[in-house]
């Protein structure tokens, strides 16, 4: 058996880590796994041997598995040898990386996904985010990305040197995830609408279309109501989800 990816596309980290695959040919078997409608709840379907948690995305190379997408999109860089610009073999430069990602984590992570909670997915089970949630959040997502321009883009075309790096990849895949429910956000901050066209430009239209399609058309699926109704064990995890939202 040779690689798995299990992946939704509807969440940022799989999307980084089907792209990295494509943009470098990596040969894999995909595994979709739609979320909402549980199916990584499902333990015929997603065993809990690849995730003790029920997360994607998963790696499976044989006999290893591997969860988080970023030690899945280290494992991939080195195991097939990607060019160094995405996971440099230079201690300072890859330090810059994981500097970002280290940033990420805290900052924006659980910020830049709420949107997508507040306007789809939690009226998909009757739930309404406070207006003050939705307000806090708001400013939490302004103040991250001031600090995405001013600390890490700056004046460089990317965010940690002069080439496209899994910083790029993963922070592209947050910011995606705003514009499938903001489509104005890019004219508020042009140097990061410059810093976008130039990572998707790199990448390529026709794999961004094919990576992005289902999440930034996410609200007319909504609308026209085309998503599934959650399964119960999904709920409960869904209210779990919303109830953390600081």
């Amino acid at each position: 058996m040779g690689l798995e990816l299990y992946l939704d596309l509807l969440s940022q980290p799989c999307r980084a880590v089907y792209i990295f695959a494509r943009k470098n040919r990596i040969p894999f078997e995909l595994r979709a796994v739609d979320l909402l409608k549980g199916q990584h709840m499902n333990k015929e379907f997603f065993p809990v041997s690849l995730s003790s948690r029920a997360k994607v995305p998963v790696l499976k190379d044989g006999d290893f598995v591997l969860n988080e997408s970023v030690a899945i999109l280290i494992y991939l860089s080195s195991k097939y040898q990607t060019p160094d610009h995405w996971y440099s073999a230079d201690l300072q430069a890859c330090a810059r990386i994981h500097e970002y990602l280290g940033w990420q984590a805290d900052c924006i992570r659980s910020v830049f996904g709420v949107p997508l909670w507040v306007q789809v997915l939690a009226p998909l089970i009757g739930v309404q985010v406070p207006k003050e949630k939705v307000e806090y959040n708001r400013t939490a997502i302004d103040r991250a990305l001031q600090q995405l321009e001013d600390k890490f883009l700056r004046d460089k075309p990317f965010l940690t040197s002069q080439q496209v790096t899994l910083a790029d990849l993963m922070a592209l895949e947050e910011l995606i995830q705003l514009v499938a429910v903001d489509h104005d956000l890019f004219e508020r901050w042009p140097q990061l609408a410059a810093w976008r066209e130039r990572v998707e430009a790199f990448l390529g239209t026709d794999l961004c279309q094919e990576a992005h399609g289902v999440v930034l058309n996410i609200l007319e699926q909504a609308a026209n109501k085309m998503l599934p109704d959650p399964p119960s064990e999904m709920q409960l995890s869904m209210l779990s989800r919303i109830s953390r939202i600081p």
